[in-house]
């Protein structure tokens, strides 16, 4: 049995492999498809009425909260900067100072080396500063006996018109504003004495604050691009680099075309001030024309400001007539600084609504006075020109529409190597 059964079992060893036979195709099992499985929905998100039925009303609360910490951040910064006032103007002189005389220091770097750049740009700054208010100050005094007898007349002339219609104040009653003028200046004495005291400390500040704001320009005007590669390298992530560099140099080309710019304006208000103040005869005309100068600083009121006073010393020096002149010279002064001067020289800096200058210009004068309504403007500018530079990013080192190379290329334009 064993052995009829031998060869048998072998060929079926040979043909069969694990119950396949060798050879024969295998039998097509057809696979039906799987049964679908019943997934129930998953329950509906409950919202409160109030977001189902205003929608408006999420969005507006999520603004407002990101609006609260914007302000609160804001508010910290200011308060900070209150805290440290002289250091903060300090710094912001230094770095008008750099946007102004850089360019310069950049274009003798071509054929001197760059410390004696500095050197010349600072001193030949400050010699040329100098020797203006050293001829301001020697054509007052070689005219003070005359400007006094013009003015006494003038005073005089102010008086006699006071007294002829549509006024018609008896010369009483200007005697009574005289008598009543002296004696508040009598019994407020000490006070103004204090506040002259007061005025003195103010006058050692504002020395110590120009000292370190030529100290610190020239650190920027020599190397302020390593002075930021520092900073950044020290204090942020690689990733974050890019970003912090295009919003730098946006922030460095707002502040410069706008300091640029309002250099410019001032100056050319300055020369047609000087002027029509020496065409028409006006006493103290180089002096008003150095006060319409630095006043053009601060936008919208500072040029009317100094005009104001011009006209009082056109009154009282001239007359009448003369000071209306120079009312007419208010009007058209502004008309050329608001619509030509501004729209030509400050088309590279970022350009403003007037709305939003005005504004500007008064929340800075009620945080900081005089210095917040300097301050205010180029602030605006550099904070919209970095919103616009972060909001047109893309992902972190390339910009939308921008190569890696164009961006560096960018970014060097407005920090050149030193």
């Amino acid at each position: 049995m064993a052995e009829a059964g031998g060869p048998t079992a072998g060929r079926g060893r040979g043909r069969r492999t694990g119950g396949v036979v060798l050879g024969s195709r295998p039998a097509h099992s057809p696979s039906l498809p799987p049964r679908a499985r019943f997934v129930p929905a998953p329950p509906a998100e409950e919202h409160p009425l109030a977001e189902r039925t205003v929608p408006w009303l999420r969005v507006g609360a999520a603004y407002a909260w990101r609006l609260v910490l914007v302000g609160i951040a804001v508010y910290g910064v200011f308060t900070v900067l209150g805290r440290f006032q002289l250091i903060a103007v300090a710094l912001f002189a230094a770095l008008v100072v750099t946007s102004v005389l850089r360019p310069l220091a950049d274009l003798l770097n071509r054929r001197l080396p760059r410390p004696l750049c500095v050197a010349v740009a600072l001193v030949g700054s400050l010699l040329l500063l100098m020797a203006l208010l050293a001829f301001v100050g020697n054509a007052v005094a070689g005219e003070s006996a005359q400007l006094a007898d013009e003015l006494r007349g003038g005073v005089h002339r102010i008086e006699q018109w006071l007294e002829r219609p549509p006024l018609r104040i008896s010369p009483g009653r200007l005697s009574h504003l005289q008598n009543q003028l002296l004696a508040y200046l009598s019994a407020h004495r000490e006070s103004l004495l204090n506040s002259a005291l007061s005025g003195i400390g103010r006058l050692v500040e504002l020395v110590t604050a120009g000292v370190l704001a030529l100290f610190a320009s020239i650190f920027f005007i020599h190397s302020g691009e390593r002075l930021w590669r520092w900073t950044r390298d020290q204090f942020l992530p690689a990733g974050a680099r890019p970003a912090w560099d295009r919003a730098g140099a946006a922030a460095w080309h707002a502040f410069a075309g706008y300091t640029r710019g309002i250099f410019i304006v001032a100056a050319t208000n300055a020369v047609l001030v000087g002027v029509a103040l020496s065409l028409l005869r006006v006493p103290l005309a180089l002096p008003l024309t150095l006060l319409e100068f630095f006043a053009a600083f601060v936008p919208l009121i500072g040029s009317p400001v100094a005009l104001a006073v011009a006209t009082v010393v056109a009154l009282a020096g001239r007359g009448p007539l003369t000071a209306l002149a120079v009312i007419v010279l208010i009007v058209v002064i502004g008309q050329l600084e608001g619509h030509v001067l501004h729209p030509l020289v400050m088309s590279w800096a970022v350009r403003l609504h007037p709305l939003v200058v005005a504004v500007s210009v008064i929340a800075g004068s009620i945080v900081a006075g005089v210095i917040g309504a300097i301050v205010a403007v180029p602030f605006v500018s550099v904070a919209w020109a970095v919103l616009r530079a972060l909001r047109g990013s893309g992902p972190p080192g390339e910009r939308r529409g921008f190569s890696a190379a164009a961006e560096r290329a960018r970014v060097g334009a407005y920090h050149p190597r030193a």
